[in-house]
């Protein structure tokens, strides 16, 4: 049994167990004071000092304390709101503003700025007190998927810890010391020349503009409004469950015909559905893996939805490409699919007018869509523009939209129609339940009753589920968080990994929690409530196995002949790329 302990809050007497600090315990009570630093899925780091409350030990004795760092005690008194806690936090943000660029209305995080948000609540007008910085960094915007601003940047070490906790990689990290101290890439390199893998977990935990994600919303606007362009969208399944959060919808509400109806309204020419090409890559992925089980591939075979999981092997295990599947993800595979098929259905678009855009809710995808291996045999990427949820949301803000009283629309055809395997691929696990429903039907020719693999569901970091497919025994491995994938890989290269299948998402909880999402990062439990969303789209869906999608038959009967086919393959398929610079290993094209 856990044992409970109280203490009092503001006179009000407050029970505790396990919380790993008083801030926990003040927040479990209803409560609340300002922090810049804290993230409850990282470590406690102490660095911004706003959370400061007041305690009374049972000596009488009064300290001040960060209520991130300290350990609650039983029989303490702390008080948030005393004169010297409030002094304290003013004097401490008058000193980020002082140091701060304050370029707020020109910002991308204006609105979302917790620094602009705390200074407005305690009545900061005016910075008068101390210096203002003198000098002046440059802008880093060699990156596709992010932007880093170091003259917004308050050395909260949220981005650092973010990078190592989660990944495990060092791409930022604190140099200098005192008044020089930067947060900064190893050696100041640009973000593109670092091993960065463009996740943006870094930029989903900053609290102000220092780093963001870099937009392409004025280009795609561009091309809406030039009358000589069709412009076609997709959007990812986690994004439907999401990005109702900025427009005052509950986390996990389903807002997938809302999307469809906004899209069209801003201006999109055609709307269809990423769930439709994840239904695809279950056929070309889950038949490559009962390929290799067969015939004696490459075994455990990586999925390869997620571009910062596979740029991570690429510069830190090129060897172990070989395992990843040749699939390309769903927003790749959608990409060509549009390129290649679109014309010869709708008369009016051509190869040249045809503009392709995504919405997703990944940073990495937007370096995925430049990748040299995702062009046309014409020389045209596959995807033009990739937005995320945030820069979706910031559209139809603008275009005047009120998204929550939107009537829902069906998406455009063909490929807008979707299978519940295809919307839970948004979720950690997902990818893998939505194989096995669909290789279990093609290895026993009988048909799967009971399609929800409990198991496998869940925003946990580690998943190892046993399957029985008639005979046939599999193991999968699910994990979230690259951190969590170097584990298996020295599994893997000690012949120690007893399973065939490896799902892995770099971002933890998957794609509802990716880098391009509306920001969460004081509430661990939203992505829970993403999950829930898309495990629901599932239940209601009329069909939940991917080779059920009526769509889908259509596409292979019309176009592909058969999963893995030779035109599937030249389409749906890629290679990888070693881009270790001390590795000479030769792996793919």
């Amino acid at each position: 049994m856990t044992d409970i302990k109280k203490l009092i809050i503001d006179g009000k007497e407050v029970e505790f167990t396990n919380e790993p600090n008083l801030l926990e315990v003040i927040r479990k009570a209803g409560m609340n004071v300002p922090t810049l630093c804290y993230r409850p899925d990282l470590t406690s780091f102490g660095a911004c000092r706003l959370c400061v409350v007041e305690v009374e030990e049972p000596n009488g004795r009064r300290t001040i304390n960060s209520s991130c760092t300290m350990p609650p005690q039983a029989g303490v008194k702390v008080y948030l709101n005393t004169e010297r806690t409030r002094k304290i936090r003013k004097m401490v943000l008058e000193l980020l503003l002082a140091n701060h660029d304050r370029e707020c209305t020109t910002c991308d995080k204006s609105g979302s700025c917790e620094l602009q948000k705390y200074a407005e609540e305690y009545g900061i007008k005016h910075v008068k007190k101390y210096a203002p910085r003198e000098e002046w960094s440059h802008i880093d915007d060699s990156s596709y998927a992010l932007v880093r601003d170091n003259n917004k940047c308050i050395l909260c070490g949220a981005c650092v810890r973010a990078c190592s906790e989660h990944q495990g990689l060092q791409v930022l990290g604190f140099a200098n010391r005192g008044s020089k101290t930067v947060v900064e890439p190893m050696a100041g390199k640009p973000l593109a020349e670092s091993e960065c893998i463009n996740c943006g977990q870094c930029a989903a935990v900053c609290p102000t503009g220092a780093l963001t994600i870099k937009s392409e919303v004025d280009e795609v606007w561009k091309e809406i409004t030039n009358p000589n362009k069709k412009v076609v969208v997709q959007f990812a399944p986690s994004v439907r469950v999401a990005i109702g959060e900025m427009f005052g919808l509950e986390p996990g509400e389903n807002s997938t015909e809302k999307i469809n109806a906004a899209l069209r309204a801003i201006g999109f020419d055609l709307v269809f559905d990423t769930n439709f090409s994840a239904d695809l890559t279950i056929m070309e992925e889950a038949h490559e893996f009962i390929d290799r089980l067969n015939n004696g591939g490459v075994l455990p075979m990586f999925t390869s939805c997620c571009p910062g999981w596979v740029r991570f092997l690429e510069l830190q295990h090129p060897d172990m490409l070989p395992h990843l599947s040749t699939c390309k993800s769903p927003q790749g595979m959608l990409g060509a699919i549009i390129r290649e098929y679109v014309p010869t259905y709708y008369k009016d678009i051509t190869p040249e007018n045809l503009v392709s855009v995504s919405i997703m809710p990944c940073t990495a995808k937007k370096y995925e869509a430049k990748r040299a291996q995702f062009k046309m045999a014409d020389g045209r990427q596959e995807i033009d523009y990739v937005l995320t949820t945030q820069e979706l949301g910031r559209m139809i803000k603008s275009a005047g939209i009120d998204f929550k009283s939107l009537k829902g629309e069906k998406p455009d055809s063909p490929f807008g129609k979707y299978t519940g395997a295809g919307t839970i691929f948004g979720v950690s696990g997902g990818v893998a339940e939505a194989a096995a429903r669909t290789a279990y039907e093609v290895v026993t020719g009988e048909t799967l009753k009971n399609v929800v693999i409990d198991e496998m569901r869940g925003t946990k970091r580690v998943k190892t589920v046993e399957l029985d497919l008639k005979g046939t025994k599999l193991k999968v491995k699910i994990v979230n968080t690259l951190k969590e994938a170097e584990k298996c890989m020295r599994e893997i290269k000690e012949g120690k990994a007893d399973y065939q299948l490896l799902e892995v998402m770099a971002c933890p909880g998957g794609c509802i929690n990716g880098g391009g999402q509306p920001i969460s990062c004081n509430d661990s439990n939203i992505k829970e409530e993403r999950a829930k969303g898309l495990y629901t789209d599932d239940e209601q869906g009329q069909w939940r196995k991917s080779h059920e999608n009526p769509e889908i038959k259509d596409l292979y009967a019309k176009h592909l002949e058969k999963p893995n086919s030779h035109k599937s393959h030249e389409l749906l398929h890629t290679t990888y790329i070693n881009k270790r610079k001390d590795c000479y290993i030769s792996v793919g094209e």
